[in-house]
């Protein structure tokens, strides 16, 4: 299949697609499809600018498409045995650290991989976001490879989130805090750990703290996106990442690099290179 246009041409064969293009080209892509009568699974972070997002969630809501954005931690086994347990957690420690490779430099490592975490602390505290300091760094790119964010919301919640695209190793993982309780979800390992105070569970070296492992059946995350994406073709219903909530991600994304551009007027980081 050479192009866009080749693939409508079969639309008898075609019922939905994967949107993986390039961030800039989503819009153009997302919209002849759905226009098309097509559904789609639209690739994070869900367009290059919230103009383009509304226009998105628009074209899918004028032509009755199913369109679903691919944020995949949402579809980790671990993440998903963590939501039930979701009480009024205060306070994150997020880290996203990759080894460097050519993959998606035409955006920064805020767009590329933070967002996969704003997007589950937004949905793990759900109040709006009171302030955000932040600071990057292009390190082997024209872009931001290295960025620090913290993050206040209306609650009271605090989160913090370093992610990395020029690391050593690889590191996936996300901790917080709630009243009475400390949970650790390792992405990579599928692991998730709940330390609890007067809870019944394994006693750990403190007596008066248990540990709990809750069940989690591992699985490829893509592989649950993907299955989820169909089952909401099929059924016609919303589906588990619609685009509303990848535009509120983007949203939050682009505040971010707003923090990240304002902290490096403040200290003369000219050669930063953000997108506006």
């Amino acid at each position: 299949m050479g192009s866009v246009e080749q693939l409508i041409a079969t639309r008898n064969e075609i019922q939905a697609a994967s949107v993986a293009v390039p961030t800039v080209a989503h819009l153009s892509v997302a919209r002849k499809l759905m226009e098309a009568g097509i559904d789609v699974l639209i690739e994070k972070p869900l367009a290059p600018s919230l103009a383009e997002a509304d226009e998105l969630v628009r074209v899918a809501n004028s032509h009755g498409r199913i369109a679903q954005v691919g944020h995949l931690e949402r579809f980790n086994p671990a993440v998903r045995a963590t939501a039930p347990l979701i009480t009024q957690p205060m306070f994150f420690e997020v880290h996203r650290l990759s080894v460097f490779t050519p993959r998606s430099l035409d955006i920064d490592v805020v767009l590329d991989l933070m967002i996969h975490d704003l997007d589950i602390v937004l949905s793990f505290v759900n109040s709006p976001v009171k302030e955000i300091r932040a600071v990057g760094l292009p390190i082997l790119s024209g872009k931001v490879d290295i960025a620090n964010v913290r993050m206040e919301f209306d609650s009271g919640c605090v989160a913090n989130f370093t992610a990395s695209r020029v690391s050593t190793e690889r590191v996936r993982k996300l901790r917080f805090f709630q009243p009475g309780q400390y949970i650790s979800i390792d992405y990579s390992r599928q692991d998730v750990l709940v330390f609890s105070v007067g809870q019944d569970g394994v006693p750990s070296a403190n007596p008066q703290i248990s540990v709990t492992k809750p069940p989690v059946t591992s699985e490829e995350p893509l592989q649950a996106e993907l299955r989820s994406f169909l089952s909401a073709v099929r059924t016609r219903s919303e589906p588990e990442a619609p685009l509303g909530e990848g535009r509120r991600a983007l949203g939050v994304a682009l505040d971010v690099l707003a923090a990240i551009r304002e902290h490096g007027k403040k200290v003369n980081l000219d050669k930063l290179a953000i997108p506006r």
